[in-house]
């Protein structure tokens, strides 16, 4: 079922709303007079994305063994939202044909997905067998985009680590992992990329790191007792322990790609980065240095060493002998490992100053010396959206991509992810009128434009989420889709507004260059 709007009318309206709300304040943005693809540089990519314990389900069918993600649902349902999991999640394995054809009728470039581990080496190591049936999978998926115009940006590991790999030493918190993970994306490159020219390692290493192994938010559910409800762990160590293998997995995936596969594929290969926008407080130089000291504990957590062959200086002084060293190999191997960078951004916050804060209890939390706020005078630094956690604050993204050209050298930047979620609670017709994440996305477009005419070098744009999907603690409590999911219906898919707006906006321009720039870069 295909809902159809007046396009032409919204998206006037649409201006004309944005021009009188943002006529002044911090947000202020210059609307061009035409704001469509074609505002943006010719081969600019634009498409969505997923992963695959959000998306695919059939999580034991098809030879499919279990992930981290299995087991803490199972053992930990407390700790989502909705006690749920995602077993069926949209059944994208069974759906991913209906899923492309909506993917080409809203006009995408590109569809970002992962590949699921536990589907190729259910237990964890070639050795001990390819599920064949999953690589068949893939490759169906891979040939119907290509077959539609579309390109696969391919996300190699997006936090589901076989669970046989977690029992046997641990996971992430062992270095043996390097070893099976390169193995894993070996496989990948030699059956995948003579198809695949976007290769992005790992998602938000620094992301799965802080919410699994700092709060416990997250698969496999470890921190410190003092930290939150978890049965084992260390928020003190265990959080730089995970990154800095994460790492090593990363530069050693681009290491084997760039020596083996690179030069006859002619793909490129990155790492995706969570980011946030640290806004000091208040106008003083306690204040601003919160801030700084927030972005590399975040940010600088990877991107330093992918950039420098280091961690930032202020986590070696803040951290200590707690922080992993690269030794000399180790550090030459990292630095510099990447064709580009994926940058996944949703909303900001206010910093203060806790350096004078001491605990015995100390953490990856407590490190940082910083407290996080979204509000000041009582005023939200952005509009709030259905996720407590996420404000709309575009001027987040304009001033992250200004930081990263200045401090890690101009590299190529995707914004992998950019999206907002409305609340599961929302009846079908009010869903599918969601005129917020239009305003959202829109305006983030032309924060990135902002951006790009300033010479950043950013080339491509993907939102989060093509569907409504698991949206890991929080389960199914909200919707990042541009696409509805109807949980009670069969798992029906109904394009939302936002979608059709996507879809005006992108008829603008004659897509050849666009869909045929990831092959050419």
């Amino acid at each position: 079922m295909k809902i159809q709007i007046q396009h032409s009318v919204l998206l006037c309206l649409l201006n004309l709303a944005y021009l009188l709300a943002l006529s002044g304040g911090e947000n202020t943005i210059q609307l061009p007079t035409k704001f469509t693809r074609n505002s943006f540089p010719d081969g600019f990519v634009f498409g969505a994305g997923s992963s695959s314990y959000q998306y695919e389900g059939a999580a034991e069918k098809g030879g499919r063994k279990p992930s981290i993600w299995d087991t803490f649902t199972a053992e930990h349902p407390e700790k989502i939202a909705d006690h749920s999991n995602g077993k069926v999640a949209e059944d994208f394995y069974h759906h991913y044909e209906e899923d492309i054809s909506l993917l080409k009728e809203i006009g995408l470039d590109s569809y970002r997905f992962s590949i699921s581990w536990p589907r190729i080496f259910p237990e964890g190591k070639i050795r001990r067998g390819v599920n064949w049936e999953g690589v068949k999978f893939y490759n169906s998926l891979i040939d119907k985009l290509l077959l539609n115009g579309i390109q696969p940006l391919v996300t190699l590991f997006h936090w589901d680590v076989p669970q046989t790999l977690e029992d046997e030493f641990k996971g992430f918190l062992s270095p043996n992992i390097v070893n099976d993970f390169s193995e894993f994306v070996d496989f990948c490159f030699k059956e995948f990329g003579d198809r695949v020219k976007h290769w992005a390692t790992i998602n938000e290493p620094n992301l799965m790191s802080m919410y699994g192994y700092a709060f416990g938010f997250n698969a496999p559910g470890r921190c410190s007792d003092y930290v939150g409800n978890c049965t084992e762990g260390n928020s003190a160590t265990e959080p730089y322990i995970v990154v800095h293998h994460l790492i090593l997995c990363h530069a050693a995936a681009v290491k084997l790609y760039r020596e083996k596969y690179q030069a006859s594929q002619g793909g490129v290969i990155g790492i995706t980065v969570f980011t946030a926008w640290m806004v000091p407080k208040y106008d003083n130089v306690a204040s601003m240095k919160a801030a700084s000291r927030a972005r590399d504990f975040l940010i600088g957590w990877i991107m330093h060493p992918i950039t420098y062959g280091d961690y930032p200086a202020t986590m070696r002084y803040l951290v200590g002998n707690r922080l992993p060293k690269f030794t000399e190999p180790q550090a030459k191997m990292v630095a510099g490992s990447f064709d580009f960078i994926g940058v996944n951004y949703y909303t900001a916050s206010y910093t203060e100053d806790l350096t004078s804060y001491s605990s015995v209890n100390i953490s990856y939390i407590t490190d940082r010396r910083v407290n996080f706020t979204t509000e000041k005078n009582g005023i939200p630094i952005g509009e709030q959206t259905g996720c407590s956690w996420l404000y709309i604050y575009p001027k987040g993204l304009y001033k992250l991509m200004l930081y990263l050209k200045r401090k890690y050298n101009n590299p190529v930047i995707y914004i992998t992810e950019n999206g907002m979620g409305d609340s599961s609670s929302l009846s079908l017709a009010d869903a599918l009128q969601d005129r917020l994440r239009i305003k959202y996305h829109h305006l983030h477009l032309l924060a990135l434009l902002k951006a790009v005419k300033q010479g950043v070098d950013i080339r491509g744009y993907y939102i989060w989420s093509f569907l409504d999907d698991f949206e890991w603690d929080m389960g199914y409590t909200v919707r990042f889709g541009i696409t509805y999911v109807d949980y009670r219906n069969d798992l029906r898919r109904y394009i939302k507004q936002s979608g059709f707006w996507f879809k005006k906006f992108l008829q603008k321009e004659n897509r050849t260059s666009a869909s045929s720039s990831l092959d050419s870069q």
